[in-house]
């Protein structure tokens, strides 16, 4: 039986700090600009510190995506 389920990583290739929101790109098949345009604009309004300590907290939270086969081959 084959598992299809997808999981939430941070992501290894498309990180400008921690890898969060390329992670949450990939998880969504979403372009990650929008994700980080949205994040900084989230912050901007809610006073900028509960979004640093969101991101913190998520950069802690979410594994990073394991590396693959083909990848450890390169």
């Amino acid at each position: 039986m084959k598992n299809n389920s997808k999981r939430l990583y941070k992501s290894r290739d498309n990180k400008v700090i921690a890898g969060v929101m390329g992670g949450l790109g990939e998880y969504f098949e979403v372009d990650p600009v929008l994700f980080r345009v949205a994040y900084i604009i989230i912050s901007v309004f809610t006073a900028v510190f509960p979004g640093i300590i969101a991101y913190i907290f998520m950069a802690m939270v979410m594994p990073k995506k394991p590396e693959t086969v083909h990848e450890k081959a390169e």
